[in-house]
């Protein structure tokens, strides 16, 4: 996908609704590309996160994987959805699995570059994490 491309699809990810195209711009250069075969676990429930992930194409199930082995359906994601972003702020276990029920694309911003970024753009941090407030208030209306 072209900087160009990248900028135009992360604009319409809800976490980066807030953003400036300057700011979107600076922050492209961060993401990697990754695909994922069907049946594949993108994230696994209890390893370390390592960032967060966007879904470009294809589709995904967020699972949580109890004891007993069985799982429960937590969401479907699609195209803009995106998943693991508590872990661009900690390291801390991933608290369900994420597995691809199709071939998935993904774009990938590690924890690393984007705490690296944030010493550079900290009114990058305040539009995001508001953003992220709001996707937390809305699933605690649903619970």
């Amino acid at each position: 996908m072209s900087q160009h491309d990248t900028v135009q699809f992360l604009a319409q990810v809800p976490l980066f609704h807030g953003l400036t195209e300057r700011q979107l711009k600076k922050i492209v250069g961060r993401f990697r590309e990754r695909s994922f075969d069907e049946g594949t676990a993108i994230v696994e429930q209890g390893k370390l996160g390592i960032g967060l992930f966007i879904i470009v194409e294809g589709e995904a199930e967020a699972r949580r994987i109890h004891a007993d082995g069985s799982s429960v359906l937590l969401n479907k994601l699609h195209r803009t959805d995106f998943f693991g972003e508590l872990s661009l702020l900690d390291e801390a276990p991933r608290t369900a699995s994420v597995i691809a029920t199709t071939k998935t694309d993904c774009l990938v911003l590690m924890n690393l570059d984007f705490m690296e970024e944030l010493h550079h753009e900290p009114d990058m941090a305040v539009e995001m994490l508001k953003a992220l407030a709001g996707r937390f208030r809305r699933m605690m209306e649903h619970l």
